[in-house]
């Protein structure tokens, strides 16, 4: 998908925002950069668009099926756990869209009637080892960004005999892609809005540890047909865990969007910010800056680096706007502004309120959170995280190697001080080590790797019903289908936590029914309360 805005004589598959076109750096090997194509006229967007009220036939809730027989784990599985049946949990429906490496499906929770989208990729697709490997880093990178306002909630990941689906969250209001088309080009205070969100979406991935590598317009989903629709990031196939210091080699992208140094095969996550200052670009002048009707000669432009802000409507165009587009557009990516510094441009503040300014992160807003809360929820959290499956926490694995300077496997206050100021932090002194005591449960004075994972993991994951009951089950020691004063002591000092003023304390707070002792149900409500998903960015 090299181009947004020229023509090709060939009809290619269309790609859909939810990344039904290449997923895997492979496949983008083969026609990564394809001849730049001409918009068509625009059409209205059936895909991605729910039915109108009114003319879908009343929803009722479907019992699941009686589980299936387990299945034993087959050695080639793709994502390394047993075939299940997306059909037990979600009604498919109608196509969405349709691309090279899959189709996508309006989809229904059985359980809820909740609408999704369904992404299905034939496993004839995945053919080679890397294909899969690129596979799984997608559905890691998914998983792990999934919560952030501006990214696609990401549900789950089911595998078949012929098939990998992924469902997520599904976008009515078409892509963004196509809304630039629609207008030509957007008020300043519009692409400022747009910027925004891109922009996050990118502070969001680097904060994280994600370099995206393949940000376009075709990339974008908004949520609703309406002028406030949140823009969402949806296709993640390109993108990787990074390492600080590392140098990227090979080369992905799309034509319009793909930074010099990327062609130049010497890159790290700065490429993101020259991607978006294109989309930047596009968006206040409706043609990319870099335009030739040759892929080489896209990329001759792009290597020159000869922005035209004299042709229309540059003009009319404010010299902030301009000057945010030229320090995204720095040929040199070590002199390119970063994506804080971008949130606190002034452009991208005129006119805004408070939540449009920079926040620290969200596993900042995280340990925030998590410092509210009573030692049996810190502790129960410690027993789900050490539970978890390496792809639910891969991403945030690797944002405690780039913290943990010394290898030492735990953190220290420096190591937490500099490695949140490297990754654009402003936090004071003293909320540095208020995180730092929030996060280290067992008061040794450093964070160890569980506890890390502990206050950084995104509340949804750990507070399904399945993590949450194993958890119950683990200081429920007899099995009696309660938590005991004795039972949580125990567990208590296991920790090296906890004295009798604590113990009283949180039965206090948690035993509603004023029994002695906390049942399943009072354990649940503590653990999901106070912790709806935070509005971040």
């Amino acid at each position: 998908m090299g181009s947004c805005l020229t023509k090709s004589k060939d009809s290619k598959p269309k790609h859909n925002g939810y990344g039904s076109g290449p997923t895997t750096t492979a496949a983008v090997h083969q026609q990564r950069y394809q001849e730049p194509v001409r918009p068509a006229p625009v059409q209205s967007q059936f895909h991605h668009i729910p039915e109108k009220p009114g003319t879908q036939t009343s929803w009722k809730p479907v019992a699941p099926s009686l589980s299936p027989k387990p299945v034993a784990p087959r050695v080639d599985t793709i994502l390394g756990k047993p075939f299940e049946d997306i059909r037990v949990h979600y009604t498919i429906g109608k196509e969405l869209g349709k691309g090279q490496f899959g189709v996508t499906y309006l989809c229904i929770e059985n359980s809820t009637g909740k609408q999704y989208a369904c992404k299905t990729i034939s496993k004839k697709k995945l053919v080679t080892r890397n294909d899969k490997e690129d596979m799984r880093r997608e559905i890691q990178i998914m998983q792990h960004l999934s919560g952030q306002p501006n990214i696609v909630e990401f549900k789950g990941a089911y595998e078949d005999k012929l098939s990998v689906h992924l469902v997520m969250e599904l976008c009515a209001g078409g892509e963004l892609f196509d809304r630039i088309i629609a207008k030509g080009h957007y008020s300043e205070r519009a692409a400022a809005s747009i910027c925004r969100a891109i922009v996050n979406v990118v502070h969001a991935c680097h904060f994280m540890g994600v370099m995206h590598r393949d940000l376009k317009p075709e990339n974008f989903l908004l949520s609703s047909k309406g002028e406030n629709a949140l823009l969402k990031a949806t296709d993640f196939g390109l993108s990787v865990f990074f390492e600080d210091g590392k140098v990227y080699k090979d080369i992905v992208g799309s034509a319009y969007y793909v930074a010099p140094e990327v062609l130049l095969r010497k890159y790290g996550k700065e490429i993101d910010i020259w991607s978006a200052g294109v989309i930047l670009y596009i968006l206040l002048s409706g043609v990319p800056p870099f335009w030739a009707e040759t892929e080489k000669g896209i990329f001759d432009a792009i290597l020159e680096g000869e922005i035209d802000f004299e042709s229309q409507p540059w003009p009319s165009i404010s010299e902030s706007a301009k000057d945010l587009v030229r320090r995204m557009l720095t040929q040199d990516p070590k002199k390119r502004i970063t994506s804080t510094q971008v949130l606190e441009h002034p452009w991208i503040r005129e006119g805004g309120s408070a939540s449009d300014k920079p926040i620290d992160s969200a596993v900042l807003s995280r340990m925030k959170q998590f410092r509210r809360m009573n030692k049996l929820k810190q502790l129960a959290l410690k027993v789900i995280a050490e539970n978890l499956s390496s792809e639910e926490i891969q991403g945030l694995k690797q944002m405690f190697a780039n913290i943990d300077t010394d290898n030492s496997g735990t953190i220290t206050y420096e190591e937490l001080k500099t490695g949140l100021a490297r990754l654009g932090s402003k936090l004071t002194e003293a909320e540095v080590q208020q995180l730092m005591e929030a996060a280290d449960v067992d008061g040794n004075g450093s964070i160890d790797y569980i506890e890390f994972i502990t206050a950084t993991m995104h509340r949804h994951r750990l507070e399904r019903d399945e993590h949450l009951y194993k958890a119950f089950q683990h200081f429920d020691k007899d099995n009696s289908g309660y938590i005991t004063r004795d039972e949580l002591e125990a567990a208590m000092k296991e920790y090296g936590m906890g004295d009798d003023d604590t113990i009283k304390e949180i039965i206090s707070e948690v035993d509603t029914d004023n029994d002695g002792k906390i049942n399943y149900e009072e354990f649940r409500d503590m653990m999901r309360s106070g912790t709806q998903h935070t509005q971040l960015f």
